[in-house]
């Protein structure tokens, strides 16, 4: 959580990110909530964390990154009949997995697959951003999900405009093209910035149009949000913070105040345009290191997420603001910079006596690669992560980067993980 360091998640990122220790918020009253939390404020119960509310449910997902044709569709271009068949084909391999959830990847870089009024087709379809597609990939991927039994999680980046820093290269209609004072160009890229109170109300709409046309089961943001830092880049949004930030001690703080701010109104977005639908987010997988701060994990990751993405994870989920998270574990068990075993039991501890369901993000894509470690060599090493996440009652199940892995399973990890944990089918957790 496409997750992940998200989730997309894109494999380049992932290796800077890995090589530095890495991996791939303060807005007064609380706000309307989505899901889980909603009924509970209503009055009606949430399941106890335990083992016993963990036996007949489980989280067992895929993220599907769509985000330069990363899972699918596998090429831009392909006819309409080829690109259902693949994603089909996706839907049938995680139902002989058992697994029973499904994040597609629907706005990778400020557009759409789907029809959008807001924001263009994504060019991972045809080629061309902006070329209708001549069908409609969100909806039928919904509709072939339920038909399967699977669930179907829209996963949304909310701030990423282009992988690129040429606004010339963008679709004439683009809103970052007729907007270009929201556009801050950084580290090769093309971002919105969340600083700008208009900017976050449109990335709000852009992606409540899909809510509203579909029955989604949930919407799910990656890790995403300010972006990952790059030494010696400066990320220019000083005007913004000199008009919007003169409440905050520190650039740092309003910055997270603007991400509190979208997480909230978008919970609130999702429960007023489809009352039920549920809220995620996969964000990278420490928070902060315990020497930067006595609350954070034994670990000494080149990045924290409180600190560097301005995000403020650990608030989201003691402070029930979403349904779920689903941090992204993406290190072998005993790694010394980041350890999977003591980030499984902090992510715990952290969800304990809360209503977000904690699920964690496993690295599939690390399996069997020439360039990771020993640990990843073994087809083994993902199975022993569930049985060790299985001694934490709140860990509520998993979620696998990526699609094309859990279709080509190179090394048999996939395989090994259903022989020794999925022998029977489960239900997602609600």
């Amino acid at each position: 959580m496409a997750r992940m360091s998200r989730r997309v998640f894109t494999l380049s990122a992932l290796s800077v990110l890995a090589a530095t220790g890495g991996g791939a918020a303060a807005c007064g009253a609380a706000a309307p909530r989505s899901g889980t939390a909603a009924r509970a404020a209503a009055g009606r119960p949430a399941p106890e964390a335990g083992r016993a509310s963990r036996a007949p449910a489980e989280m067992r997902g895929v993220w599907l990154a769509t985000v330069t044709n990363r899972d699918w569709p596998s090429r831009p271009g392909l006819t309409a009949a080829a690109q259902r068949g693949e994603l089909t084909a996706h839907l049938d391999k995680a139902v002989r997995d058992r697994l029973n959830t499904v994040i597609l990847q629907v706005r990778p870089t400020a557009d759409a697959l789907w029809p959008s009024p807001y924001e263009p087709w994504s060019e991972c379809l045809t080629g061309r951003q902006g070329r209708n597609p001549g069908w409609d990939p969100l909806g039928t991927a919904v509709r072939e999900a339920h038909a399967r039994g699977l669930e179907l999680h829209a996963w949304f980046n909310p701030y990423r405009i282009a992988l690129h820093a040429d606004p010339t290269r963008l679709t004439a209609s683009h809103p970052a093209r007729r907007h270009p004072d929201w556009v801050v160009p950084y580290d090769g890229r093309l971002h919105y910035n969340p600083g700008l109170p208009e900017v976050r109300a449109f990335v709000q709409r852009a992606m409540l149009d899909a809510v509203a046309r579909y029955p989604v089961d949930a919407v799910h943001f990656d890790d995403y949000f300010y972006p990952y830092p790059v030494a010696g880049q400066t990320f220019d949004d000083a005007d913004a913070y000199d008009r919007h930030g003169g409440a905050f001690g520190s650039r740092a703080a309003w910055r997270r105040d603007n991400i509190d701010r979208l997480v909230r109104e978008m919970a609130a977005g999702i429960e007023r345009v489809r009352p039920g639908t549920r809220f995620g987010i996969s964000p990278f997988g420490v928070w902060r290191n315990a020497a930067t701060d006595p609350r954070g994990s034994d670990t000494q990751a080149g990045v924290q997420t409180y600190d560097d993405l301005h995000a403020d994870t650990r608030k989201w989920v003691r402070e029930n603001w979403i349904d779920y998270v689903v941090p992204q574990l993406y290190w072998h068990i005993g790694y010394a910079d980041a350890d999977y075993a003591e980030l499984a039991a902090w992510w715990a501890e952290t969800a304990r006596g809360t209503r977000t369901h904690l699920y964690l993000g496993e690295a599939l894509y690390k399996a069997g690669a020439a360039e990771e470690p020993s640990a990843w060599q073994d087809p083994v090493e993902l199975s022993r992560h569930l049985t060790l996440a299985a001694a934490h009652p709140q860990v509520r199940g998993h979620v696998f980067f990526a699609g094309k892995e859990v279709a080509a399973d190179p090394i048999g990890a996939m395989a090994r993980v259903v022989a020794d944990h999925y022998e029977r089918s489960a239900k997602p957790p609600r």
